[in-house]
């Protein structure tokens, strides 16, 4: 009990105190709290200044080969030897693939025999030609002689022997005429024969299937003993003998919007990356087509790309990155100090005093973080980055400056 007694005598006495105490402290902290409300809301902003912006499009399109065929044969028959095989790097004019004709063996020796039988009746001709030359000068000397002898001397000879010279020089004038066009018959038919001979000759040349231009082989249809069609019909279903690909030099092939179409042109720079190779290098559009495809609503653009070390692959994706529009000294504020109300574009100004006021503005190119202002503002304005909307107009606000980087 009395232990009871003495905490109370104690405990009475601290309380008393601290209760003196929080009296005298607590109307110093509610002053304070009031002073602190009092200030002005510190606010991120940032000044409005030149830079260089412009708008980029990002598309993915594909690497295909600049050239690629499929290598039919010109004449049917066999594979006698394959030569190449897939991976195989050809070049304009070697040889991929031999074909067996049998029957074209005997049609050229026929030919051939042709053509010597029409140089003999050539020369049968020829011969023809000078004998009945020969008879008709000796038949045209007699008539011309006995026609001299008749005028100078009449009555010397007789009538019927002029009559009958001049008939054999007439008969010679027509067999030289008939042998004349023998010859030029001859001449003909050994042309005849002659192309017939080079049309066969160039058939025999038909099969060596060769490469039409410097590529690799892609793929291979055929083995040796294999049947192949002539590929000279577009209805036929003639088996190609190898796929061709000119992979030195690739078409990167861009499906480009509608919307960005009549801002691509031949020559323009852009840069190219490979993201399964982790590359990235400059390119320049090669040719457009100049229509958009009604079932993608793009246009199909094309940029040429060196690969002389093969290291590039057809089939491939690249991204490519272009600049459709740009904007080397702009107005630029960040693209967060922009807000949409009614159909309008504002951004939030702190002035001189520290107040701030809505300001309607015109904008341009936009980047991923800065947008271009074209009127409504000056450099060196100090924009808010956010929070604008909270903020009551001409409401006294504390501006932090936040430096924001370039736009790249």
């Amino acid at each position: 009990m009395k232990r009871i007694l003495l905490l109370l005598v104690f405990a009475v006495p601290l309380t008393a105190g601290a209760l003196w105490l929080y009296s005298k402290l607590a109307p110093g902290r509610a002053e304070h709290t009031t002073a602190k409300a009092a200030e002005p809301a510190a606010v991120a902003v940032t000044r409005v200044r030149r830079a260089s912006i412009a708008r980029r499009l990002t598309i993915t399109g594909e690497l295909v080969p600049f050239q690629e065929v499929e290598v039919m044969a010109k004449v049917a028959g066999y594979v006698q030897k394959m030569f190449v095989d897939v991976g195989d790097i050809v070049h304009r004019g070697q040889v991929l693939a031999v074909l067996e004709l049998p029957e074209m063996r005997d049609d050229m020796t026929r030919a051939a025999a042709a053509v010597q039988r029409n140089r003999a009746d050539l020369q049968r001709a020829t011969d023809e030609i000078r004998r009945a030359e020969s008879a008709y000068q000796m038949a045209h000397l007699t008539y011309t002689r006995l026609e001299g002898v008749m005028k100078d001397q009449p009555g010397l000879i007789a009538q019927q022997e002029v009559d009958d010279a001049q008939a054999r020089e007439q008969m010679a004038s027509a067999q030289l005429a008939s042998a004349r066009s023998a010859l030029a018959a001859a001449e003909e038919q050994i042309k005849v024969a002659q192309a017939d001979q080079s049309k066969l000759q160039t058939l025999n040349d038909y099969t060596r299937v060769v490469a039409p231009f410097d590529g690799v082989v892609t793929r291979r249809y055929a083995d040796n003993g294999t049947m192949i069609q002539a590929g000279t019909a577009s209805h036929s279903q003639a088996m190609p003998v190898v796929r061709v690909s000119e992979n030195s030099l690739l078409r990167l092939v861009l499906p480009v919007p509608e919307s960005a179409a009549g801002l691509v042109h031949p020559g323009a720079r852009l840069d190219v990356r490979i993201p399964s190779l982790d590359t990235v290098f400059a390119g320049t559009i090669a040719r457009i087509a100049s229509k958009v495809d009604t079932s993608t609503r793009t246009m199909r653009t094309e940029v040429d790309i060196q690969n002389r070390d093969r290291k590039l692959i057809p089939g491939m994706y690249a991204e490519v990155t272009l600049t459709l529009a740009e904007n080397p000294t702009a107005l630029t504020v960040p693209l967060q100090a922009i807000s949409a109300r009614g159909g309008k574009t504002f951004v939030t100004v702190v002035d001189g005093a520290g107040e701030v006021q809505p300001e309607e503005v015109t904008t341009g190119l936009e980047s991923p973080s800065l947008v271009e202002i074209r009127s409504g503002l000056k450099e060196g304005d100090l924009v808010m980055t956010a929070g604008s909307t909270a903020i009551t107009p001409g409401a006294k606000v504390t501006p932090k400056l936040v430096e924001i980087g370039a736009d790249h």
